[in-house]
């Protein structure tokens, strides 16, 4: 059985993700990115760091967290490296 690996930066774009919309719990993000905790927080501190995640107050108490538009914009860019590999490995 071959393992896959997924790359760092599609790993950022899962995270990502997760934030678009109203937000999402830590836990959420971790679960819909498909990581577990220690890989969680290899890369959520640097994103929240970067700016690339904001953090907000839940009205339900806790805080939620969100894609900031810097980090939409490097969705955006590394969306496009992915469709722009998927071309050239269909090509060859």
């Amino acid at each position: 059985m071959v393992r896959s690996y997924r790359s760092d930066w599609k790993i950022i774009m899962e995270i990502l993700r997760s934030g678009l919309g109203k937000g999402a719990k830590k836990t959420h993000i971790m679960y819909r990115a498909n990581l577990n905790f220690v890989s969680f927080n290899k890369y959520f501190p640097a994103l929240l760091e970067g700016g690339l995640i904001v953090e907000l107050d839940d009205p339900d108490g806790g805080s939620l967290y969100i894609t900031s538009e810097k980090g939409k914009a490097l969705l955006r860019l590394l969306n496009g490296v992915n469709e722009a590999l998927a071309e050239k490995a269909s090509a060859v």
